[in-house]
């Protein structure tokens, strides 16, 4: 990476660390699926307008069906998954688990694209997954409150959304390698906003949500979604998918961070083991342990 790069995935993985305190604050007022899709629908208010200053409609158009399933499997779905998540259970829990994202990512890449795992590789995604099962494990509660909540589901939603973010990023490698950008950036939430609209009018809430609701979800659509979808798929452009996908290794410290500094949140023992242990796992299930051990040598031996 260069460290343009570097940079870019910092101010990413600070701006998606954030997205989880704002679905935290927002989620209660409008519900998971509104949440998802006035999010989407802001997004992309943002972005079309950035597309048609780049004249790339056209690379739109030509690849709209693939563009429209990474509309739904990258930001629909995961972002109700988290929306409903954001209603039960921490910001700093919800990023922990959002960091299996590249697990999920190298064990579709090895099942569907038919990459080759190393032993180290294999011994990752061993690991990672423990890590996530261990600590969601020791999060779960199977008691269902009053109005049907549970932790369990919450991280059941968590996984699924994680599990449609490897698989989006393994889909955008197969069908949409040299696409512009900002063509997929803005295309995919478009497509989201068309899958969402329905569903968002139907259940839309009751009552009015708040203006600090109102200013969270703002915040969320315009930084967390339209500009940073734009950093996120240029640097698939840039640095390739398995190593974009990497931003989830930094966002678990920014949203942890974010959490105790604006909602009070405090950070467990077992949310500190199963972070260290599906980090441990992912970085090798990647590869990026075994290259940075690659990068060490080579700098001794100069």
């Amino acid at each position: 990476m260069k460290h343009r790069d570097v940079g870019e995935l910092l101010v990413l993985a600070a701006i998606w660390g954030a997205s989880f305190l704002f679905m935290r604050v927002g989620a209660p007022d409008f519900g998971a699926i509104p949440l998802a899709g006035v999010r989407v629908i802001g997004a992309t208010l943002v972005l079309i307008p950035l597309l048609a200053m780049k004249a790339q409609f056209p690379d739109l158009l030509k690849h709209w069906k693939p563009i429209l399933v990474v509309g739904v499997t990258n930001s629909a779905l995961p972002f109700i998954g988290f929306g409903y998540a954001a209603l039960y259970i921490s910001a700093g829990l919800s990023s922990i688990f959002n960091a299996a994202a590249p697990l999920f990512g190298a064990a579709v890449a090895w099942l569907w694209m038919r990459d080759k795992l190393s032993p180290s590789r294999t011994l990752g995604l061993v690991i990672g997954f423990v890590g996530v099962f261990g600590l969601a494990w020791s999060k779960a509660s199977l008691k269902v409150g009053v109005n049907g909540e549970s932790a369990a589901l919450a991280i059941l939603a968590c996984l699924l959304a994680s599990f449609s973010y490897g698989f989006s990023v393994n889909f955008t490698k197969k069908y949409l390698s040299g696409v512009p950008p900002m063509a997929v950036a803005a295309g995919s939430q478009l497509g989201a906003s068309l899958v969402l609209l329905v569903p968002t009018v139907l259940l839309w809430p009751k009552s009015m949500p708040s203006a600090v609701a109102w200013g969270n979800i703002a915040l969320l659509a315009v930084l967390c979604t339209g500009l940073a979808y734009v950093l996120y798929f240029r640097l698939i452009a840039h640095i390739g998918p398995a190593s974009a996908i990497t931003v989830t290794f930094l966002v678990p410290a920014f949203a942890v961070a974010w959490g105790a500094l604006f909602l009070g949140e405090t950070l467990t023992l077992p949310m500190v083991i199963g972070c260290a242990v599906i980090l441990l796992g992912t970085s090798l299930a990647t590869g990026l342990l075994q290259r940075q051990r690659f990068f060490a040598v080579r700098a001794n031996t100069k």
